[in-house]
């Protein structure tokens, strides 16, 4: 039996040899069969995408319902099926520091440490490409019976986050993508988990209201330039703009209705009968829209941005512009009004050109234009530079740029820009005021919050990041939805009024004097109507409980610095390319000579300034700031650059219209002292005085004529006398110039030809003379002598 099984199991090693040797699938082939892990395609390596869309309520108060509730959608944005997705609500504590009210949102999961539990969504069936899911999420802000819940015990402000997991196909469970939000709590409601009202957390707990922060809110309504580039000021034609969208934006439902709206409905007696939030806004208006606001209620021409003079079809605004243009007339009218700079132009690019005419229309000249197109008296002793941050000469430029407003005077004039725009010496204090260290004597500054402004500025459908927001407290806008944005914001505008002094962890207050809460907001500002209603009511939450009271702007401004200056921070980004500054510098010159050289006519309206204004205003619309630290800046940039070639193209064309007509062929003179004959013709609407600058040979001297005043649309002969010792052909080339000898259209070139013989024919003329005097002389003499001339005898 031995040999037998011996050679039994012989034949089965051999066997199970020949079957490894035939193919490896036997053993190996149901692993090989496996699909291998396919790589990451999905978006940025992300396979789902979770947007928080409501959240319930948006401040908590102590008349609120004791949970939160949060709404939101789950996406898949990869490439493969997502199963077991779940999702749950998590709370970090209050937020101690004025950073942390945007750093806190970048903080990692672990600091968001009390959790709820997950909500699995779609009974655990796979979340395919493309699809989303729908989820609620509720907890209790407070349990005293050991329930679950967010623990909030004290009104503050809460980062919250969203979290959610779930299994990529070949993949393993994991945290797949979060979002994260702001929650204020302004109070607590009761804790309906203790049926003993007696009991601490059975009665709702109210905010400390012992120092409340003192509020002032600048409301903007500014727009991106609209009007096209490089056209001349005129009286009768019609104005082009780029496009047509402003239409939209002033009529219902659009962005600059819905920031009008919302102020309107904000300050109605009804609503604000105190009239504390009347009391502490002030409408920031950008001339540049009113300049095209107004313009449209007369009609206007829509055309291609690329080509300003080009095809243009009838704009569908006007009715929108009238009513809206009325509504803000209505609505200003004897309340507190400032002008930002105009088209919301950086300064510190302006004060970089070095062009004092740039400077006052940037500066000095949109107080004028308010008062004019909306009947008000503007303030003008604050400058809010649109970047929110300036370089020292720009602050030197605004307090160098007289007011041109008869009788106005710059004493006082601050600049409104961000903290961080500034080094305060004493880092243990945060004032309201501060003087400019090596600037003017008079420059002073009143600032306004970094972290509020930001927080505003995320706010709408362009969310950007403000030049001066530090980078520590930037954050990836994109990826946050509009309403976690608008609760960051909401957070940020309460902070302030709801930190109590001496909290554990909190930043000393103590020693920074009156709690103070600007509102500034960009001047290009994108949120619809309810949820510029939101910023508002939430202001207004804070006086009516309270927790703020109303500081006029003028109380602002009036606020005594400290004695010790403060140094300027110079923006880091988020200014023009130096390209448009070198543009901007040129073409400023260029404009100036033009203006200086044009005729005003007492018999028309259009005056030189009116001419060259909107000129010079498209360098600061080149300038401007809208749009830069958005989610697009390099197509701000293309559209910046875009619009100074049209100026320069515009400029060119003014040039060009006044120019020098020559006559045609060879032109002859009739003698050596004959005038020349040429005729200067003008184009513009507008009459000029020109110089006539000749370049001729040696052989020709030209008389200067002098200057000559050309008639709007029309020509003008010349008379140029000239002297001529030469009978060839010469070339003279005739241009017309400016005063200051800034040339005007192209030259011309004149072939001239002249009937004189020069010293050849002087010579013969004195010889001829000399001849007739002999001659003469010899007949008398023979005529004395009583004899008969030889040349009489035949």
């Amino acid at each position: 039996m031995r040999p037998a099984a011996t050679r039994l199991l012989a034949l089965l090693l051999a066997l199970v040899a020949t079957l490894a040797a035939v193919g490896l699938t036997v053993a190996v082939g149901p692993a090989a069969a496996q699909p291998t892990t396919p790589p990451d395609t999905s978006v940025d390596g992300t396979f789902l995408r979770i947007s928080v869309d409501e959240v319930t309520p948006t401040t908590v108060t102590t008349t609120s319902p004791p949970e939160v509730t949060v709404r939101g959608t789950v996406t898949n944005v990869g490439d493969r099926p997502v199963s077991d997705i779940g999702v749950r609500l998590q709370r970090a504590p209050a937020v101690r520091t004025d950073a942390g009210l945007r750093s806190a949102l970048a903080d990692d999961q672990d600091v968001f440490d009390t959790v709820g539990n997950f909500d699995e969504l779609a009974d655990g069936e796979p979340l395919a490409q493309g699809q989303d899911l729908p989820f609620t999420l509720s907890l209790p802000l407070r349990a005293a019976d050991g329930t679950l819940s967010l623990g909030i015990d004290r009104p503050g402000i809460y980062p919250m986050l969203v979290n959610v997991n779930g299994t990529p196909d070949y993949g393993q469970q994991a945290r797949l993508d979060d979002a994260t939000f702001l929650l204020p709590v302004a109070g607590l409601p009761r804790d309906t988990t203790v049926p003993d009202l007696a009991a601490p957390t059975g009665v709702p707990l109210p905010p400390d209201t012992g120092r409340p922060v003192a509020a002032t809110v600048l409301w903007p309504l500014a727009d991106r330039p609209r009007l096209a580039a490089g056209l001349p000021g005129t009286v009768d034609e019609k104005v082009r703009l780029i496009d047509d969208d402003l239409a939209t934006s002033l009529d219902t439902g659009g962005r600059l209705d819905g920031l009008l709206t919302a102020l309107e409905f904000a300050i109605q007696p009804s609503v604000d009968p105190d009239g504390a939030l009347a009391a502490s806004t002030c409408v920031a208006v950008d001339p540049d829209l009113l300049v095209t606001v107004a313009a449209m209620t007369r009609g206007y021409l829509v055309v291609d941005a690329a080509d300003p003079t080009g095809p243009a079809r009838d704009g569908t605004g006007t009715d929108a512009a009238v009513a809206w243009l009325d509504r803000l007339r209505a609505l200003v009218a004897d309340r507190c009004v400032v002008a930002v700079p105009f088209a919301q132009a950086d300064l510190s690019a302006v004060a970089a050109t070095g062009d004092a005419a740039l400077a006052q229309a940037a500066v000095a000249s949109p107080p004028d234009v308010v008062d004019s197109l909306l009947g008000v008296s503007s303030r003008r002793d604050v400058v809010w530079p649109a970047a929110g941050t300036v370089d020292t000469a720009a602050a030197d430029m605004v307090a160098a740029t007289p007011a041109s407003a008869p009788g106005a005077t710059d004493s006082g004039r601050s600049l409104l820009l961000a903290r961080s725009a500034v080094d305060v010496v004493d880092a243990g204090t945060s004032p309201d005021t501060v003087l400019l260290a090596g600037t003017a004597a008079s420059d002073r500054a009143v600032l306004f919050g970094d972290e509020v402004s930001s927080a505003l500025a995320g706010v709408g459908a362009d969310p950007v990041t403000p030049a001066f927001t530090p980078d520590a407290q930037r954050l990836d806008l994109t990826a946050d939805s509009r309403t976690a944005r608008l609760q960051d914001a909401l957070g940020a505008l309460q902070y302030e009024a709801l930190l109590p002094s001496g909290a554990p962890g909190t930043t000393p207050r103590l020693d920074r004097g009156p709690r103070s809460l600007v509102v500034v907001p960009p001047q290009t500002w994108t949120p619809d109507r309810e949820e510029a209603s939101a910023v508002l009511g939430t202001v207004a939450g804070l006086l009516r409980s309270g927790l703020a009271t109303p500081r006029p702007l003028a109380d602002l401004l009036g606020v005594t610095p400290p004695a010790e200056p403060a140094t300027l921070v110079s923006p880091s980004d988020g200014v023009p390319d130096a390209s448009l500054v070198d543009t901007a510098r040129e073409q400023g010159g260029r404009i100036t000579a033009l203006q200086s050289a044009l005729v005003q006519d007492p018999r028309s309206s259009l005056t030189p300034a009116l001419f060259a204004a909107p000129l010079r205003e498209d360098l600061l619309r080149a300038l401007g700031t809208a749009g830069r630290g958005g989610t697009d800046p390099a197509a701000v940039e293309d559209a910046a650059r875009v619009r100074a070639a049209a100026v320069v193209a515009g400029i060119d064309r003014a040039y060009g219209a006044v120019t020098i007509l020559a006559p045609g062929g060879v032109f002859t003179l009739a003698s050596e002292a004959s005038p020349l004959l040429l005729v200067a013709r003008n184009d513009l609407p507008i009459g000029i005085a020109v110089n006539l600058t000749v370049d001729a040979p040696q052989a020709m001297e030209v008389e200067d004529i002098g200057p000559q005043q050309l008639p709007p649309r029309g020509s003008r002969s010349l008379q140029v006398p000239a002297r001529v010792s030469d009978s060839r052909k010469m070339v003279v080339e005739f241009s017309l110039s400016t005063s200051d000898g800034v040339e005007l259209g192209q030259p011309a070139e004149v072939t001239v030809r002249s009937n004189a013989y020069g010293r050849a024919l002087a010579l013969i003329t004195v010889g001829a003379g000399i001849l007739l005097v002999l001659l003469v002389g010899r007949r008398l003499w023979h005529r004395f002598r009583g004899q008969p001339d030889p040349a009489d005898e035949q």
